[in-house]
């Protein structure tokens, strides 16, 4: 398979988020604060919970699935199983997510400030329009059997 800029793009990106979001369990509450995480989730750091960690380290953990979903359908690394529905619900979600920016109530959330929504609904739109550009693009390639990729058919 041809490589695909798009979904390489799409893969680094997701794998930079995926750093960014370890980053903050290394870093603490200060780090949750700063990247937006919200009160409640830095005062749970604060105190020793486990729960903040455990979810960025969720989130994380399917940002990294979708790297390899992203790098799998750029043609760099071996097909993976589900392709064309993996790609299509990344895209799909990252756009969901990024258009709630269009959702005014999403702005009344008192645990987020308006400039977390605002730029991260903004980062995650560019990601979902990158992975959705990507999967179009590989769309003809993504319904090739292994065989028939392998073969250069």
């Amino acid at each position: 398979m041809l490589r695909n800029g798009w979904l390489l793009a799409g893969g680094w990106m997701s794998a930079a988020a995926a750093l960014l979001h370890l980053a903050c369990i290394a870093g603490g509450p200060d780090w949750y604060r700063f990247f937006g995480a919200g009160e409640g989730v830095a005062r749970a750091a604060e105190q020793g919970s486990w729960t903040p960690a455990l979810m960025t380290a969720g989130i994380a953990a399917i940002l990294a699935l979708w790297v390899i979903y992203a790098f799998a359908g750029a043609g760099v690394i071996r097909r993976l199983p589900l392709m064309r529905t993996a790609l299509v619900l990344i895209s799909a979600i990252y756009l969901a997510r990024g258009l709630l920016v269009l959702h005014p109530p999403a702005f009344n959330r008192p645990d987020l400030s308006p400039a977390f929504i605002l730029w991260s609904s903004l980062i995650v739109l560019v990601f979902g329009v990158i992975y959705a550009i990507g999967t179009w693009r590989a769309w003809p390639m993504l319904s090739c059997t292994d065989r028939a990729v392998s073969q250069g058919e």
